[in-house]
């Protein structure tokens, strides 16, 4: 069952169509596509607002493919991170309006237009070498209905290019912050602004950066309040975890 057949749903329930007994059986069980592989949650989206999202990290093309095929039926969007264009060919083969993101790495497929909310989503970056994982967290929030402005290239290093930017990120509703190296860009920011700030992680830096860890310690011991971290290159999970308080 997707969201248009639980509204569906609900109006029968409401014009008298089907008993209250009878949808409970219905929704009682959380139904799920067993593919072998891979169990698809089918409710994921009934539950929390959002479909599930496809990893496609460790997966074959055979797989990624079955998964688009399996979910596409269910009438949901479909989204895939951390995809190869190997595998987007092999879905859009199937799925022509298949999408790719080549620097998100990303692959979606839309059967419906989200609703947009009228506040939007700041995302800024410390470097122009940020910017994979920030466009990662850009279009997951996209996807996911959200209006977003890109302010790429203000790190620390050269202030002046933040602090020019400031009015456009103060009236948004989120900012996500990304940066590399020391990962000092989000407590600058987090210093200047009253929105909620996820800052992202990145493994861009050298030797003592250790793969991103000395921006991760950085900004999980930021003196700026506010300030939520996720983890090393996760642009997916500030994008989504963005999308939910821009909707909020």
């Amino acid at each position: 069952m997707n969201i248009s057949d639980l509204k569906e749903l609900l109006e029968k329930v409401r014009t008298g169509t089907v008993g209250t007994d009878e949808a409970l059986k219905q929704l009682k069980d959380f139904p799920y596509s067993d593919l072998g592989y891979a169990r698809i949650d089918n409710h994921r989206e009934i539950r929390t607002g959002y479909p599930e999202i496809i990893f496609c990290a460790g997966k074959t093309v055979a797989q990624v493919t079955g998964i688009f095929k399996a979910m596409s039926e269910t009438g949901t969007n479909i989204i895939a991170t951390r995809a190869t264009e190997e595998m987007y060919l092999s879905v859009k083969d199937i799925l022509p309006a298949t999408i790719w993101y080549n620097e998100a790495r990303i692959i979606s497929l839309r059967t419906r237009e989200p609703e947009y909310p009228e506040t939007y989503i700041s995302v800024v970056t410390a470097g122009t070498s940020d910017i994979p994982v920030a466009e990662e967290a850009a279009i997951t929030a996209e996807l996911l209905g959200n209006r977003v402005i890109r302010i790429y290239d203000a790190g620390v290093a050269g202030i002046h290019r933040l602090i020019d930017k400031l009015p456009e990120i103060r009236k948004s509703r989120v900012v996500i912050v990304i940066a590399g190296m020391e990962g000092a860009l989000a407590s600058v920011v987090g210093g200047l602004v009253d929105k909620p700030i996820i800052a992202v992680p990145t493994s861009i830096g050298y030797g003592a950066n250790f793969g991103g860890i000395s921006a991760l310690l950085a900004m999980l011991t930021s003196c700026s309040a506010g300030i939520a971290v996720v983890n090393i290159d996760n642009g997916f999970g500030a994008g989504f975890a963005a999308s939910r308080i821009n909707h909020i």
